[in-house]
C-alpha cells in the first residue's frame, strides 16, 4: 500500500468511527453501570449531602436510567386504566419521589462496598435482565440485584434476584386503593416521602 492510500484509508476510518462509537460503547448494562457509579459516589459522601442532598444528586440520574412513569403503572395495576388523568400524573410524580427518596434514604454511608455486574440476559419479549451484586463490607454476604431493562430503561428491580419490587409494590398498593382509590394511594406516598425526607 502506498503511502497515499495508507493515509486515505486512515482518514476514512477516522470519519467513520465517531458514528460507530455508540454502538459499542452503550452495552445493556451501560445504564445500570451508570446508576450504581452514582449510588457509590453518594454514599462516598453521604454525611456531607445529607439526605435532601443524596436526593437531589439521585434525582437526574434515576430519571434517566428508570422508567419511573412505566414503574408507576406497572405497580398500581389494572386499577390505573379508571384513575384521571390528573390522578394518574400525581401518582407518578409522587411514585418517582418516594422511589429516588427511598435510595437516598437506603445508601446513607460508605464502608468499602462495591457493585459487580454478573452478566445480561435477554428475554423472550426482548428486554434485557442485568444481574448484578452489591458486595458488602467483610462478613456479610453479597446482595443479589437484577435489573428489568426495557428499551434500555428500568422497568422493574429484583431483590435477591427473584423478588420483583413491584410485584411487591402492586399487592401493597391494592389494599390502599381498595380502601379509597387514587387519593389514598397518593396520601401514603406522600406521607412516605415527608417521613424519608424530613
Amino acid at each position: 500500500m502506498t503511502r497515499r492510500a495508507a493515509l486515505a484509508a486512515s482518514a476514512a476510518l477516522l470519519a467513520i468511527a465517531p458514528a460507530l462509537a455508540p454502538a459499542w460503547a452503550q452495552t445493556p448494562a451501560a445504564p445500570v453501570e451508570g446508576f450504581h457509579a452514582t449510588l457509590i459516589e453518594i454514599m462516598r459522601n453521604a454525611p456531607r449531602l445529607g439526605v435532601r442532598g443524596r436526593f437531589d444528586r439521585l434525582a437526574p440520574v434515576m430519571n434517566q436510567v428508570f422508567d419511573l412513569p412505566a414503574m408507576t403503572r406497572i405497580a398500581v395495576g389494572p386499577a390505573w386504566t379508571g384513575f384521571t388523568a390528573a390522578d394518574q400524573a400525581a401518582l407518578t410524580e409522587a411514585f418517582s419521589r418516594w422511589s429516588i427518596a427511598t435510595y437516598a434514604a437506603r445508601f446513607d454511608g460508605f464502608a468499602g462496598e462495591s457493585f459487580a455486574t454478573q452478566g445480561v440476559q435477554a428475554t423472550a419479549n426482548g428486554d434485557q435482565l442485568v444481574r448484578t451484586v452489591l458486595n458488602r463490607a467483610a462478613g456479610q454476604d453479597p446482595v443479589v440485584l437484577s435489573y428489568l431493562l426495557r428499551n434500555s430503561r428500568v422497568v422493574d428491580v429484583y431483590l435477591t434476584g427473584t423478588i420483583s419490587e413491584l410485584a411487591s409494590r402492586r399487592s401493597e398498593f391494592a389494599g390502599l386503593i381498595r380502601e379509597g382509590g387514587a387519593a389514598r394511594l397518593l396520601s401514603e406516598l406522600q406521607r412516605r416521602n415527608a417521613a424519608l425526607l424530613g
